[in-house]
């Protein structure tokens, strides 16, 4: 039977504000406790995620992409847990850090401080390694967590959901961090709107966009399509373009941060760069769409794209023909999610222009689309990669779980005392912040 969901969010909230409470240092020892749990229980982890994969093979139901991530193996174990200890040391100095001080007037000083979001809830799809993520970050920055995990990955999520409680009972923060085995639909969550604060799902595009239209009352934070684009540029680096390529496209080719459309200049096309190009990706069995400016430059093409707009997810992607750095700005804003674009070029002001005039959470210079990552970007590991303008954009990490809250500290202060009668005058006086924690 067990608690129900309402319950279980009741106890996140009180567990997140006890846990807001404890010393930065004591939050930081539960994840330094949780990285060496899922290196010492790595046997029984390791045991959990070969039944998930033996039942999901039998059943048939996964899509290769989808088997690659509910897999784990030692060697993501390792990294899951550097990530952890980069998540443990940054998180010292995150709640109750001092943004703002302010003298109002004589004796009432104002700061504006870090503090908890309140209850997350975080819906993923066929990714256990998520749920130490997310619960790593939730700790470190004092929230409560709800986990909702699919149903492939239930004996992994729950050998790695008990190992996240032995970590928390170690300052007695246990209930902070949830995992809902009830069988609750996604839609009786997004409905909790008195209990819980922000949703955050890592999934598909069709997942984010459900529970989008399902949340009602309660943000949503992420992205529901990462449509990344790679613009080839006239004077681009013959080594550089390949391996750029390559490794945004066929390194991981589900992940959200993957190569979808590759933007080609126009004078490239019939020259040695190009052809290698085409050469490196049926080499790595990519698929090729043709975007109709392309195809109406050859005689003979590969099958004309359905849409500029494809999140392929997959060894596919599309080719399409620009005119200048301008034109493949224009077509990112255009056919883009905001999520990660690129440009390769060796000219150092087409690059400025391109970086400051794509408007999207993540935007490179001759690097791969596969850098835009919490673990990536030194955050230790993100909740989710934002598109969205408000609060938090681009790879979440501790501070996108932060919001502030204001102190005022006066002595017997009263408004009326500062009208054009009254005996007070306003200051506001910027004040020096404290001096932050320096390891």
């Amino acid at each position: 039977a067990g608690p129900t969901v309402e319950q279980q969010a009741e106890m996140a909230r009180a567990g997140g504000r006890t846990l807001a409470a404890l010393q930065p240092e004591q939050r930081a020892q539960i994840i330094y406790r949780l990285a060496d749990l899922l290196t010492d229980q790595r046997e029984d982890i390791l045991l959990a995620n070969k039944k998930d994969l033996e039942e999901a093979e039998n059943k048939g139901r996964l899509a290769l992409p989808l088997l690659k991530r509910l897999s784990l193996s030692t060697s993501k174990l390792n990294s899951l847990a550097i990530g952890l200890r980069q998540i443990a040391a940054s998180s010292q100095d995150s709640v109750g850090r001092v943004i703002r001080r302010t003298r109002i007037a004589k004796d009432l000083d104002l700061e504006q401080v870090t503090v908890p979001i309140g209850v997350l809830l975080v819906i993923f799809e066929s990714r256990p390694d998520c749920l130490p993520q997310v619960s790593a970050l939730a700790i470190a920055s004092g929230n409560g967590l709800l986990l909702k995990g699919g149903k492939e990955a239930t004996h992994s999520n729950q050998i790695l959901h008990h190992l996240t409680q032995e970590a928390l009972s170690i300052h007695g923060v246990r209930d902070a961090v949830q995992l809902v085995n009830t069988r609750e639909e996604v839609e009786d969550l997004c409905r909790l709107d008195k209990l819980i604060d922000l949703i955050i799902p890592r999934g598909s595009s069709q997942l984010v966009r459900d529970i989008q239209k399902a949340a009602k009352g309660i943000p949503v934070m992420g992205h529901s399509e990462g449509i990344c684009h790679v613009y080839v540029d006239t004077d681009a680096s013959v080594e550089k373009v390949t391996r750029i390529i390559r490794d945004s496209k066929c390194e991981y080719p589900a992940a959200c941060n993957a190569l979808e459309t590759l933007l080609i200049h126009r004078d490239l096309l019939r020259t040695p760069l190009f052809d290698q190009i085409i050469d490196m990706l049926r080499v790595e069995q990519v698929k090729i769409h043709a975007g109709p400016k392309f195809a109406s430059y050859l005689t003979f093409s590969p099958s004309e794209v359905k849409s500029l707009r494809t999140e392929y997810g997959d060894l596919e992607c599309c080719i399409e023909v620009v005119d200048s750095v301008q034109e493949a700005v224009e077509h990112i804003h255009k056919y883009g999610s905001s999520h990660t674009d690129v440009i390769i070029t060796e000219n150092e002001k087409t690059a400025e222009f391109f970086l400051q005039h794509v408007d999207s959470a993540c935007v490179f210079w001759n690097a791969s689309t596969r850098f835009s990552d919490g673990y990536r970007f030194g955050l230790g590991a993100e909740v989710g990669i934002s598109t969205s303008r408000i609060h938090a954009r681009g790879p979440v990490g501790i501070e996108g779980l932060l919001t502030t809250k204001w102190l005022l500290r006066g002595d017997n202060h009263v408004v009326s005392d500062f009208s054009e009668q009254g005996s007070m005058k306003y200051l506001h006086e910027s004040l020096p912040l404290p001096q932050r924690n320096a390891s």
